[in-house]
């Protein structure tokens, strides 16, 4: 096998001409088997994250190596990712993935180390004897520092891939190597030396002061807005560079632990398998993004699954009828016909900081699917019970904003903010079961933490008696029913809680549990 090459390419997104700059001053990473088990175990890893990829898309993939080659690393990332990926969703895992398996080599910055030898401002930390080498560590901070200012007022993303890669050797060690067996490195305890985003202000009187032909034309307008619209470009590339700093630590870890290992631990989710306890703002965006792909591709299965269903289960007396013109053999079978009449659904929605995610996110998806159901009514509760169908269907053009127009809006807590699942469902009980009939399928949402009230059971009988079926998706996972202040197994003992912690087990259960 071909040795690697002692440095990768600039680093994810760095312009075609640093990519091949690198790639003339080192040899080939892979030699042809090295390439197919790259390939496979880029396909394991992706599968590891939910990603649905079959014999066919390897086939497809091992192709476009075949076609593409190694010579263009851009190239060869979107020519998989065609092969591969069935959603924009799943892109970013794949791109992480993929600079794990396909990096343009191996080690410390090389492009840094030649330069070091020209330039004395590009010295690399790992190189001995230059400038940066010899400086202390608030001194090459400071000079690291400095560069970065430079490289994002000049939008050069080559020059933030090799100075990512320079931040990473001299601060990303974890104990500095002092410590046996604690090789490693660490992106956090790089950006929290190099702290990037202080540098705001500077990178900022940096684009006011260089030459007119390279500031944008908006800060030729000395307007509150241009200076905010340059802002936030600079926080675009500010939190580009940090992307860099993450993929250049994950490479160098990926050499020492193995691929494989990085990919499952180190590797973010796709937006289906993110927890909704654990989900960010922003994760919960891309969730809420995934809203109406998901909704259709549910009532896509509803619908087959109530086609399926009206032919109904075989009429024997039918069946042995017709074969009588068959010699008593049953060719023909005849079923019972069945109309299936679309279900009516109530959402019971807990409303509250804990579950407040995950409780939108689901209501959006039903709303998103009201089509495939005759009747959708929502509730929304803290501790006080309210329907909030109106707000749902009135606010889907701001989805973001449903839960705080929920809290604001509708009277869904009394003299206190914690949740109280006991008075929740006692409310409901009393003043709206004439929305429950024997058509009707109720979803409770929450995680039946009660913050040590009464649970009263008793009301959610009184439900459960009224409606058709009556499922309880609880976003914990089962280990932590009952633990603390969760009254999970009391509520259990009544109707089917089902745990339900990401988007793609909540699609699965809706697409399984409610009847057609």
């Amino acid at each position: 096998m071909t040795a690697p090459a002692p440095r990768r390419a600039a680093g994810t997104g760095a312009p075609a001409q640093a990519a091949a700059a690198d790639a003339e001053a080192s040899t080939p990473t892979t030699d042809g088997p090295d390439v197919a088990a790259r390939l496979t175990g880029l396909v394991r890893a992706l599968r590891g994250h939910g990603l649905r990829i079959g014999p066919a898309e390897t086939v497809d993939a091992a192709a476009v190596v075949d076609v593409l080659g190694l010579a263009d690393r851009e190239q060869l990332r979107a020519g998989l990712a065609a092969a591969l990926l069935r959603s924009e969703g799943q892109r970013g895992a794949y791109d992480a993935t993929f600079d794990l398996f396909f990096p343009l080599g191996v080690g410390a910055p090389e492009s840094a180390r030649a330069g070091a030898a020209t330039d004395p401002e590009q010295s690399s930390p790992d190189t001995p004897g230059g400038p940066d080498g010899d400086a202390g560590p608030e001194e090459l901070r400071e000079r690291l520092r400095e560069r970065l200012v430079a490289a994002l007022a000049a939008d050069d993303r080559a020059a933030q891939a090799r100075l990512a890669g320079e931040a990473v050797a001299a601060f990303g060690r974890y104990d500095g190597g002092a410590t046996p067996g604690s090789d490693g490195w660490s992106a956090y305890q790089t950006l929290g030396r190099l702290a990037p985003e202080t540098l705001l202000a500077r990178v900022l009187a940096a684009l006011r002061a260089g030459p007119a032909a390279d500031v944008p034309s908006a800060v030729a307008d000395a307007t509150d807005v241009a200076d905010r619209v340059l802002a936030d470009e600079v926080r675009r590339r500010i939190q580009g560079f940090r992307a860099m700093v993450g993929t250049e630590a994950r490479r160098r870890v990926a050499e020492l632990r193995g691929p494989e290992r990085i990919a499952e631990r180190a590797v973010a989710p796709t937006a289906d398998r993110i927890d909704f306890l654990t989900a960010g703002r922003d994760q919960l965006a891309e969730l809420r993004r995934t809203v109406n792909p998901l909704a259709r591709k549910l009532a896509t299965r509803l619908a087959a699954r109530r086609r399926r269903a009206a032919r109904g289960q075989i009429d024997l007396r039918r069946t042995l009828r017709r074969s009588l013109s068959t010699g008593g053999v049953p060719l023909r079978p005849a079923h019972r016909v069945r109309r299936p009449a679309r279900p009516e659904i109530v959402l019971l929605c807990d409303v509250s900081g804990s579950v407040a995610g995950f409780a939108d996110f689901t209501m959006l998806l039903v709303q998103a699917m009201r089509d495939q159901f005759s009747k959708v009514r929502v509730f929304a509760f803290v501790n006080r019970t309210a329907e909030v169908t109106g707000l749902l269907s009135a606010g889907g053009t701001d989805p973001a904003a449903l839960a705080r127009r929920i809290l604001t809006e509708a009277k869904v807590m009394g003299y206190h903010g914690n949740s109280d699942y006991g008075s929740a469902l006692a409310g409901f009980a009393e003043h709206h079961l004439d929305a429950v009939g024997p058509r009707t399928s109720v979803l409770i949402l929450g995680d039946a933490r009660n913050n040590q009230r009464d649970p009263q059971p008793d009301a959610l009988r009184r439900i459960a008696a009224r409606a058709r079926r009556v499922y309880w998706l609880n976003p914990e996972q089962p280990a932590l029913w009952g633990t603390g202040d969760s009254a999970a197994p009391v509520y259990a003992e009544v109707v089917e809680m089902h745990s339900c912690r990401n988007a793609r087990r909540l699609g699965e259960l809706i697409a399984r549990l409610l009847p057609l």
